[in-house]
């Protein structure tokens, strides 16, 4: 039953370093604009971001796995928004992958110029992680896509807005 459960438990790690990486990169730019770290550490933000990505592409596949499922408890446009926003999320994720790995290998102010604009799109990359958790958590909390792996006939008819049925743990 736990790999029923992958997806949510695999999700936060794309969005907990898209948080991260605006943070990661800005104190890694300003290290580096100060001389406080030599360039080569840069590639702490490359292997994070990296990391980001691949976790992003998992997600998305765990996702996918239970898309059909969730698909008879609630209407595809919703399971379509999150989709479509988390493709646009790893796309955004892999444009700021090529641009902060580039600018490991320019020199001078190309390198720098290309770090600042790495850092910008962490940024870019945190407002659009924050759409796909928001509608992911629509899905879940407001749509009820966790009534399609419920079983117990208790909670079965329990459906978006409806609250599932209380237990009274009195004995």
């Amino acid at each position: 039953m736990s790999e029923l459960f992958f997806h949510p438990k695999v999700v936060h790690i794309p969005i907990a370093l898209s948080v991260l990486m605006p943070l990661v990169t800005g104190g890694l730019l300003l290290a580096w604009w100060r001389g406080w770290l030599p360039k080569r550490t840069w590639w702490v933000a490359v292997a994070l971001q990296a990391t980001l990505v691949v976790s992003a592409f998992v997600a998305i596949d765990t996702g996918g796995d239970q898309e059909e499922r969730v698909e008879k408890v609630l209407p595809d446009k919703y399971i379509e928004a999150h989709e479509e926003a988390a493709d646009v999320f790893t796309g955004g994720a892999i444009g700021a992958l090529l641009i902060a790995g580039a600018a490991l290998f320019l020199k001078g102010r190309k390198g720098a110029a290309a770090a600042i604009v790495a850092t910008v799109g962490t940024v870019v990359v945190l407002g659009l992680g924050y759409v796909v958790g928001q509608r992911g958590g629509a899905l879940v909390y407001e749509h009820g896509a966790a009534n399609a792996y419920i079983t117990n006939g208790a909670n079965a008819g329990a459906g978006a807005g409806v609250p599932a049925a209380e237990h009274d743990d009195d004995d």
